[in-house]
């Protein structure tokens, strides 16, 4: 094997990614999959789970699901309870789930605001919370969070969005300063708008699209596929020097 290869090779470790039965945490169950990584999945829905860990086995890895509410506040510690208890130790994090509740400030409810922190930043905080201390026992481990780019530059309608992501990335500096020292390497990435069912929802319409397109230097959106590559990328011992980082996947947006 050639030594750039292993650099980014998995062979030998196990993942835990949140939102895993559609867009960007599908691709990234398969990604990581492909790389030689075991899989534990979580997500609320059955048949989709059924589907990414039919996927994963294609792959010819292991794949442990996880049927689980992370809006609750026992999901994400059950989940990753379960998982430590399926695999032994869980060697990279993956917080993808998230939930996009769109509308102007001065009509966003309480129980919105509540759901969207309670997914996006308290769920990310109580799996990292089961999950770093057998981490920090093997001095090995890497927690990718995925925030937005909505999270370093505020977004028309995207108020509790954006305030829970710019949130997710501030835990990614505190989870560095706590944990980088027992070699645990903790990073956010910020993409624009992907592709995802949840991007298509929100941003399909061309009176939305437009407007947003017309910011990004590239002139695309993105797919589910690149972020799960970065997210390779920082999940493997080449990114090993790379701590505490928003990593922004935006065609340029943040650019202008």
């Amino acid at each position: 094997m050639a030594a750039w290869i292993k650099r980014f090779s998995l062979a030998g470790k196990t993942a835990l990614v949140t939102g895993a039965t559609k867009g960007i945490g599908f691709e990234t169950c398969k990604v990581l999959a492909d790389a030689g990584a075991d899989i534990a999945a979580v997500g609320r829905d059955r048949a989709g789970l059924a589907e990414v860990a039919a996927a994963v086995k294609s792959l010819g890895r292991k794949c442990f699901v996880i049927e689980a509410d992370l809006a609750s506040s026992d999901g994400p510690v059950t989940s990753a309870r379960a998982a430590l208890k399926e695999f032994g130790a869980i060697d990279i994090l993956v917080n993808n789930a998230a939930v996009a509740l769109i509308a102007p400030l001065l009509k966003l409810s309480v129980e919105d605001w509540d759901t969207t922190m309670a997914v996006n930043l308290r769920a990310p905080f109580l799996i990292a919370r089961e999950l770093a201390p057998q981490m920090i026992a093997r001095k090995a481990g890497k927690i990718i969070n995925v925030s937005s780019q909505a999270g370093i530059i505020a977004v028309d309608d995207h108020g509790a969005y954006s305030s829970s992501k710019g949130g997710l990335s501030m835990l990614t500096k505190a989870m560095t300063v706590e944990w980088a020292k027992h070699n645990i390497q903790i990073n956010s990435v910020c993409p624009t708008v992907i592709l995802t069912p949840m991007g298509e929802k929100n941003w399909g319409s061309p009176e939305k699209s437009g407007p947003m397109l017309a910011k990004i230097p590239a002139g695309r959106f993105g797919k589910p596929v690149e972020v799960a590559d970065m997210i390779l990328y920082l999940a493997s011992p080449a990114s090993d020097l790379v701590c505490g980082q928003d990593i922004l996947i935006d065609g340029g947006y943040t650019a202008l």
